[in-house]
């Protein structure tokens, strides 16, 4: 199967770590939501980590991460570096009469085991920075993705072997195609 669409379980793998996992998505709101639960504390670790600095830097940072479409509060980006500093993931020093943040080394060793969780939330930050800017799917394709999700849905529920591969595997290819773009045969016209 393609790596793209594998996944596991990775709380199931590892001792609690400080940080939350993601839960799903909420349906319906016309706002996107830009951090999912432990987004933030990831993102703010790898951030201490590459360079230590105030608490006004990183909320500059993440602003322009999303090229000025959004930007984190104050009321957000504190409590969660004091969460971090509490769980021994950074310390804070003072600088200039400003707080200081640095990575340690459990934060370090922490970061590395959190290295698929970063890259999934830069990925969601690539898709909320398209949304937040007003380049968001058409309505044409949020209809279609309601429907399929409507059709899992409405699914009989007889989930037999032979079933799931068929459902996976047309899942799996479209999503491939997409992916692939207009270029390529679509799962419809390579099967005729």
């Amino acid at each position: 199967m393609n790596a793209l669409y594998s996944h596991c379980d990775a709380s199931s793998k590892r001792e609690h770590d400080g940080f939350e996992r993601r839960p799903t998505g909420s349906r319906g709101s016309r706002a996107p939501r830009v951090f999912a639960s432990g987004d933030l504390k990831v993102l703010l670790l790898a951030l201490v980590a590459e360079q230590p600095c105030h608490g006004y830097d990183l909320i500059r940072r993440i602003e322009n991460m999303f090229d000025g479409a959004y930007s984190p509060s104050p009321g957000v980006i504190y409590p969660t570096l004091t969460f971090l500093e509490m769980n021994a993931m950074i310390s804070c020093g003072v600088e200039d009469g400003k707080k200081c943040y640095s990575v340690t080394e459990a934060g370090r060793l922490s970061l590395e085991d959190q290295a698929e969780a970063l890259e999934e939330v830069r990925t969601r930050i690539e898709i909320s920075k398209r949304t937040l800017r007003g380049h968001d799917r058409p309505p044409e394709i949020h209809e279609a993705v309601y429907n399929l999700r409507h059709a899992l849905q409405k699914h009989h529920g007889r989930w037999s072997p032979e079933e799931i591969r068929r459902v996976r595997d047309l899942l799996n290819d479209t999503a491939q195609a997409i992916i692939d773009g207009p270029d390529r045969p679509s799962v419809s016209e390579s099967s005729q």
